[in-house]
């Protein structure tokens, strides 16, 4: 347990005293945010605002995994140490792999001074290439008891025994699964704190579902009804923990006004946390819930784009995502971003309770 929260308080001490130097810098080097024109009129006094700020949050991210496990490595006398596994290497992997494909969108913005970034499909093609390298990794190292961090198997509080996937169906349905999660999460960051404070929600209940799980594993039981059979459930809390601490730090800096925003390398990379967090803790499913809020972002666009076409014209939302809809409506931003996280947490601690439920009936 000792390594979960020394993550976490790392990433957040990262983060939130981090983030003032990369401030700093990227004020005194012009990377500032280009406002779209066809946006909310209020967001134009954010134009210049730092942007890339996911940097930071991946940093914070990945030094708070690592130094956790040296720092019980070198106190292994007095605590339980646990290396570094596959299944949280591979979540960072894809994490960093996601916000690499950002920072590439990030940069052709600001060094060509303008609100798009990559062409559509080349930002589609890279998104591609990482999500299909993690869904064709995580089908690889299995443990001494023949396990791989992934299973081909469709899975919603845990694996489903009759949706099992051929091999290449499964690796295709788990690219498509951190594409998605990783645009959700994208369409999400469009307010100050929205997306950073509501995915702190998600990998909090991420982490209590990850010791649960590991408390619960088929390791340490014979009945195969009421223990989970996951590969790194321990090691993947570990990685939840210093996610949520990275994002609270962040919000310091993040909350309106923001002094900096996450940016597609930010909201890219904790979406294809999202992702890899559901795959290999068998929860892909139960993640719709848990991130209820994303997916009402999402699919407030979808409705929108398709509703305007069968229309010819007309709109559903005053505008999409869901979050300009309500500021069109006359909402100012803060209460939108605490009203968002309100359903956002209610949503994670529905998925939580969902998850608890499931144990308890079968027990």
């Amino acid at each position: 347990m000792i390594n979960i929260l020394i993550a976490g308080g790392i990433s957040l001490l990262v983060t939130l005293f981090g983030t003032r130097f990369a401030i700093a810098f990227l004020v005194k080097r012009g990377y500032g945010q280009f406002i779209r024109d066809d946006g909310p009129t209020s967001h134009h006094t954010k134009r210049g605002t730092p942007t890339m700020g996911g940097i930071v949050v991946i940093v914070a991210t990945v030094l708070g995994y690592f130094l956790a496990h040296l720092i019980t490595w070198l106190m292994r006398s007095t605590a339980q140490a646990a290396p570094p596994t596959a299944s949280g290497l591979l979540a960072l992997g894809v994490l960093v792999g996601m916000g690499l494909v950002g920072f590439v969108d990030d940069w052709i913005k600001i060094s060509k001074a303008r609100s798009l970034g990559l062409h559509s499909k080349a930002k589609l093609g890279l998104q591609i290439l990482v999500a299909l390298a993690f869904g064709i990794l995580v089908f690889f190292f299995p443990n001494e008891r023949g396990m791989t961090p992934a299973s081909t198997a469709v899975s919603f509080l845990r694996d489903i025994s009759w949706l099992q996937l051929p091999l290449a169906l499964a690796v295709l349905w788990i690219t498509f699964i951190v594409i998605s999660w990783s645009n959700a999460v994208n369409l999400t960051d469009g307010l100050d704190g929205l997306a950073s404070g509501a995915a702190s929600f998600v990998f909090i209940c991420y982490a209590i579902i990850n010791i649960w799980q590991y408390n619960q594993a088929c390791i340490w039981s014979a009945t195969s009804q009421q223990c989970y059979e996951v590969r790194d459930p321990y090691d993947l809390a570990v990685v939840s923990l210093a996610l949520a601490g990275a994002l609270f730090g962040f919000l310091w800096w993040n909350a309106s006004p923001a002094k900096i925003f996450l940016g597609d390398t930010g909201s890219l990379a904790i979406g294809a946390a999202f992702a890899a967090l559901s795959v290999l803790t068998r929860t892909e499913l139960l993640m719709l819930i848990v991130a209820g809020l994303f997916l009402v972002i999402t699919l407030s666009v979808a409705l929108q784009v398709g509703f305007f076409k069968l229309s010819g014209g007309k709109r559903l939302f005053k505008m999409a995502p869901l979050q300009h809809h309500f500021g069109l409506l006359g909402w100012a931003e803060v209460t939108i971003v605490i009203r968002f996280w309100i359903v956002g947490g209610l949503c994670s601690a529905l998925g939580v309770g969902l998850f608890y439920a499931e144990w308890t009936i079968l027990r």
